[in-house]
């Protein structure tokens, strides 16, 4: 069994060095580095992926945008968001990406599952949504869905770049923020996708107390 990541809990720290610092890691790591998981939040910001429009950006209000080489779509951090960042190699874990997009999805949902919330996959559409009429429900989105997203908010945001078989970028969860920000954009892509959080899905809790059941899925998940 492969040695269990590092669990760094690192705060609020901004985007643009910890990114930078992602990279400088992934670029000069070796077979024999240990993996590591960063959990922080961010002061606001928008984050374009490398495929991002820039005409997903409707009006920023002021809030700096900044172009990174994950995949995806524009979406916000901001204060209140539970970001965790997976430095990962996969060759250790003898794993491809498709299922390592799967165990960040399942540490979500398990992460939300503690809080009585269900959360649900969309194909195509990677992050983690909720049924904002049963957000506690255990029914399985049934279909047809002419549109997909119709009843549902967004709580959890996935994006992520590998380099040589190694993660870095990864997935944010919503917990108590400011949700205005994602009304000035289409969130991945999608115009009108509602975005949610814990405390709008009725959820009394703390940054701190998410951070680290995220981050204890993650390290679990990716062990």
């Amino acid at each position: 069994m492969s040695q269990s990541p590092v669990l760094r809990m690192l705060g609020r720290v901004d985007y643009a060095p910890t990114v930078e610092a992602m990279r400088a890691f992934t670029d000069t790591r070796t077979a024999d580095t240990p993996d590591e998981i960063w959990v922080c939040e961010h002061p606001p910001v928008y984050t374009q992926g490398i495929a991002g429009k820039a005409d997903h950006v409707l009006d920023p209000h002021g809030i700096p945008v900044v172009a990174t080489n994950r995949g995806g779509q524009v979406t916000h951090h901001g204060p209140g968001q539970v970001v965790a960042y997976p430095l990962i190699d996969l060759r250790r874990l003898d794993i491809y990406v498709k299922e390592y997009v799967y165990r960040l999805e399942h540490a979500v949902l398990k992460t939300l599952e503690s809080f009585d919330i269900t959360g649900h996959r969309v194909a195509g559409a990677p992050g983690i949504y909720v049924n904002l009429a049963d957000p506690g429900g255990h029914a399985a989105l049934t279909g047809p869905r002419p549109d997909p997203f119709a009843g549902l908010g967004k709580v959890a945001a996935l994006g992520i770049k590998v380099s040589r078989h190694c993660t870095y970028h990864g997935v944010a969860l919503n917990v108590d923020m400011d949700l205005k920000p994602f009304e000035w954009i289409n969130p991945c892509g999608y115009a009108g996708l509602q975005t949610v959080d814990l405390a709008t899905l009725g959820v009394r809790t703390d940054w701190a107390t998410v951070a680290r059941r995220l981050g204890d899925r993650l390290v679990s998940h990716l062990s």
